[in-house]
C-alpha cells in the first residue's frame, strides 16, 4: 500500500487561511506551508541527500497548489541550503558532501585565498557522561551518554583549528576514532550518510581567549597566544540540537568571515 501524502486543505490550496484551533499556531503564507510539507518529506527520508526531488509541476499537483507557490517554497529552501538547484537537471537535496556545502559552517578564511584542502587528525573519540552544561545544550536526559571527539584541522600542513565536539550517543552508535579517520569526506558528510543526521543550521558564540599549555602544544603556538574561541550548536530538522562544537582557531594567517544581510 502506498504511503499517504500530506496535503493542504481546500481553503489553504485556494490561498485562504485554514481554520485554526484555539491556541493553535498563527496562519502562515501558503508557500511556507508547502515548504513545511517538503521539509517533512526530507526529514522522513523520502528523498535522500544528493537525490533529485520531484519537479515543480509534480509537486504542484501533489499539493494542489500553483507551480509559482511551489517555486517560492523551493527558492526559500535553496536559500537555506536545504535544496540545490542545478540548471537543466532539476532540484536536489543538498548534501554536505558537496564542495560548496561542506565548508558553509566554517567561516575561517586564509589571508591568501579560498579555504579548502583541509586535513584532519583525530586525537580522541570516546563515549562518556557529559557535564550538565553540555547535556543541557544537547537537550539530553539525565543518564544519557554523549560522544566526545577531539580533532585537529590543518591547512597547508599548519595546525589551525582544535575542535572538541560532543554528540548525542544515541544518534551516533558505532562512531569510533577509526571510523572517523577512515572516512575521507567532510565530517558532516559522514554524519549524514552513515548515521542519517543532517546539520541544517547552526548558531555560534565567539570570544577571544589565550592559549593554555595543551592547546598551545597542539596548535604549535606559544602559551598565552591569542586564539579565537568559537562555540557552535548545530541543529537538524525540527530545530533539534545534535552537535555542540567548541573550536580554538589560530588566526595568525586566517580571519573569521561572515556575510550580513
Amino acid at each position: 500500500m502506498a504511503a499517504s501524502i500530506p496535503s493542504l486543505s481546500a481553503a489553504a490550496a485556494a490561498g485562504e487561511a485554514p481554520p485554526a484551533d484555539a491556541g493553535g499556531p498563527a496562519f502562515s503564507p501558503l508557500y511556507q506551508q508547502i515548504k513545511a510539507l517538503i521539509t517533512r518529506s526530507l526529514q522522513g527520508g523520502e528523498w535522500k541527500p544528493g537525490e533529485a526531488i520531484p519537479s515543480e509541476m509534480e509537486l504542484a499537483a501533489r499539493y494542489k497548489v500553483s507551480q509559482g507557490t511551489v517555486r517560492k517554497a523551493i527558492d526559500a529552501m535553496a536559500d537555506e541550503n536545504l535544496l540545490v538547484r542545478r540548471q537543466g537537471k532539476g532540484t536536489f537535496v543538498a548534501t554536505h558532501a558537496e564542495e560548496k556545502i561542506q565548508y558553509r559552517f566554517l567561516r575561517l578564511m586564509p589571508d591568501d585565498g579560498e579555504i579548502g584542502g583541509a586535513t584532519r587528525h583525530v586525537i580522541d573519540c570516546r563515549r562518556q557522561r557529559p557535564n550538565a552544561e553540555i547535556a543541557r545544550a544537547l537537550e539530553l536526559k539525565a543518564g544519557d551518554a554523549a560522544i566526545q571527539i577531539r580533532r585537529l584541522l590543518q591547512f597547508k600542513r599548519v595546525p589551525v583549528v582544535l575542535d572538541d565536539i560532543w554528540l548525542p550517543a544515541a544518534l551516533f552508535k558505532g562512531l569510533t576514532a577509526e571510523r572517523l579517520t577512515d572516512y575521507r569526506g567532510p565530517l558532516y558528510g559522514l554524519f549524514e550518510t552513515e548515521f542519517g543526521v543532517r546539520m541544517i543550521r547552526a548558531e555560534e558564540q565567539l570570544r577571544a581567549v589565550a592559549a593554555d599549555a595543551g592547546a598551545a602544544e597542539l596548535l604549535g603556538v606559544p602559551v598565552g597566544e591569542p586564539l579565537l574561541s568559537v562555540e557552535r550548536l548545530s541543529r537538524t530538522y525540527g530545530d533539534k540540537p545534535v552537535e555542540l562544537r567548541r573550536g580554538l582557531y589560530n588566526t595568525r594567517s586566517h580571519y573569521y568571515r561572515n556575510e550580513l544581510s
